[in-house]
Formats: C-alpha cells, structure tokens, sequence
C-alpha cells in the first residue's frame, strides 16, 4: 500500500538515522521499488534479496542493504528524486516513462516490435552497447546505471471485448487504452486503432463502461488484475516490451571504496541474471492462465509481427523524432543495434548449437 505523504517523509527521514547510527562501521544502501515484496510475483523483490545476501557478504557487513517496497518511499519519480541527492536514498527501480523525465533518450525502449524473444532482449540490455548508451544518466541525472529489469516479463499482450486480434487488420476501428505515454499513442494510431490514453487506476472502468475497447499490458498484470472480467479476448502480441532501470547514487557510488564499488556492481548484474530468470518464468505461467481464463487467446507469428513493425516502426521514429525532439541519427543508431543483436544471437546460436 502506498504511503500517505506524512507517512512516507517519516519514512524518509528515518533512514538517513539508519545511517548514521552505523556510519563507523558500515554504509547503509535503501534500495526502492513499487513493487510488493514478495518472492513469488514479481521478478525484481527475488533479485534484490539476492542482491542484498551478495553486498552484505562480499563486503563483510560493511555495506547494509534495505529493500523498501510497495511504494512505501513514494513513486517512481519520487524515489528518483531522493536517489539524485544519494543522503536519504541510494538506489531506486523506475520504469519507462519515469525514467524518460530524466533520461529524455530512455523513451527509445517505447519502440515497437524490438525483440523478437528474451534471447534477444537480454543479450542487448546486458550488453556493453547499452551501457555505453545509458551511461549518459551520470552526467545528466546523477545517477549509475546498473543494469535492466524486465517489467513484468517485457513483451505485452492485447485484451479486448470485440475479437481476437490475428492480424494487423483486427486493429482497425478498436479503441484501445495506451499509457498516458505518446509514443504508444503513436503506435496505435498507425496501426488502425484508435487511442485512448489513460491513468492505471483508470483502465477496469473505462473497460466496463466501453470507453475503451481493449489495452494492452504483460500478461502478469492480465491475470494478477482479471482482465478476462472486462475482456474476452487476448493476443501476445509483445509489440512493446516494458523494462525498468535500475539506478544508484552517483555521489553515494563516488564514496565507497574500490572494493565495495566492485561489489555493488558485481552483485547487481548477478541479480540481473536472476530477475530475467524469473521474469520469463512468471510470464509464461501467466500466458497459460490467460489462455485458460480468457475466452480465445493466441500468440501472433513471427510473420504477422513483421507486418505490424513494418507500419509501426516508422512511425513510432517519426514521432519519437519530429515531436519528442531526439536526435534521429541515435535513434537510427540505436535500432541499427538492436538489429545487429537479432542477427548476432541467431547466428551465434547455430554456430554453437546448429552444426
């Protein structure tokens, strides 16, 4: 449960107590997520505890980790905001859209149709391409990458009340809820659909009352929020694939020793590694409760995926462009990247394991 603002300063004030308490004898990092903590639903609480376990031994007790979730410290541009000053806060998870308020060039990863599969999209977020490119959040926002949580698996799938979307001609004339977020409004709009962006607390109603014909989101929210109680229909379609930073205090990161850096950046790509793992299983769990809840479901092919890029994708640039204002020649770089990737890990694949 989100906390009341009264309560969530007291919460914030407490922690730099924490702190100083044990400042002779250790560093104190509070970590924030809005998401519960819990082992089993979601992908990032597991990879913090692992996370923690790791600091906490590789550095001898001197660095103590504490895990905040559920909002308890505020939203996700709230937390940011604490992690810039590094004092109260020292790391934070936040997702697209509040990342792109502070990193402008992050609003990239609303491109459509990036990846095909994990293989792909984990390969390029754990690459050392990505972490050049988000290597920016230093200069401009004061805080370090660390690396890239898959939003509730990262591929998304459609929910609506009119028809199981097989093609890209199946999104014509629907009205689908986006993120208050343009660029998927771009998207839709590309491809036949109207859009209707709206607030979370938002979508159910707008469903039942037939604002909105259908959404899209990870098939773990579908399930964890019964979509199939307003929706008949479902599609994995993973036209978008949702991703969540990961970030630490700069100055915080600056005043640790060599050593304890090392094992702050060691332990997080591990827990990385972990919260993909666990991500791609959650997902697909929740597919198959999708297909047994909902009344159709179908998982698009590669081929009619191809199809909707083909119209989306330019769009998507022109917008991201023309009216988002980012430079086009990184954004060609960037797709130009992630299409490198794609070749690589097929070929990599069938050159170790194909012949």
């Amino acid at each position: 449960m989100i906390l009341k603002p009264l309560a969530r300063l007291v919460a914030l004030a407490a922690l730099p107590l924490v702190a100083a308490t044990s400042q002779a004898q250790s560093q104190e990092m509070a970590i924030a997520t809005i998401l519960p903590e819990d082992m089993s639903n979601n992908e990032v609480y597991p990879a913090l505890i692992q996370f923690k376990n790791l600091v906490e031994t590789r550095t001898n007790g001197e660095i103590t980790v504490s895990i905040f979730g559920n909002s308890q410290l505020g939203s996700e541009v709230d937390t940011a905001r604490e992690v810039q000053g590094g004092r109260t806060l020292q790391s934070t998870i936040i997702t697209t859209g509040a990342m792109s308020s502070y990193y402008p060039d992050y609003q990239m990863m609303t491109a459509p149709f990036l990846f095909d599969n994990w293989r792909q999209a984990w390969s390029f977020f754990d690459s050392e391409w990505f972490a050049d490119f988000m290597s920016g959040t230093v200069e401009q926002t004061d805080m370090r990458y660390l690396g890239t949580f898959d939003d509730g698996g990262g591929f998304v799938a459609f929910t609506n009340n009119e028809r199981l979307i097989e093609t890209v001609e199946d999104l014509e004339g629907l009205n689908i809820r986006t993120e208050e977020n343009p660029g998927h409004v771009a998207i839709m709009r590309s491809l036949g659909a109207s859009a209707t962006p709206l607030p979370w607390g938002e979508v159910i109603t707008a469903l039942e009352t037939g604002l909105a014909d259908g959404q899209f989101n990870a098939p773990v929210l579908n399930t964890t929020f019964n979509f199939h109680e307003v929706t008949d229909y479902t599609t994995l379609t993973g036209h978008v694939y949702n991703s969540a930073a990961w970030l630490v205090s700069e100055e915080w990161f600056q005043s640790l020793t060599e050593e304890q850096q090392e094992a702050i950046v060691t332990s997080a790509r591990e827990a990385i590694a972990i919260g993909h793992g666990m991500s791609g299983a959650l997902a697909t769990a929740s597919w198959e409760e999708s297909c047994e809840t909902f009344k159709e479901c179908y998982i698009m092919p590669p081929e009619e995926r191809a199809r909707m890029a083909e119209i989306a994708t330019p769009a998507w640039r022109e917008w991201i462009v023309n009216d988002f204002g980012l430079d086009g020649d990184r954004v060609d770089a960037f797709l130009e990247e992630v299409e490198r990737v794609r070749v690589d890990v097929i070929e990599s694949d069938m050159a170790a394991y194909g012949h």
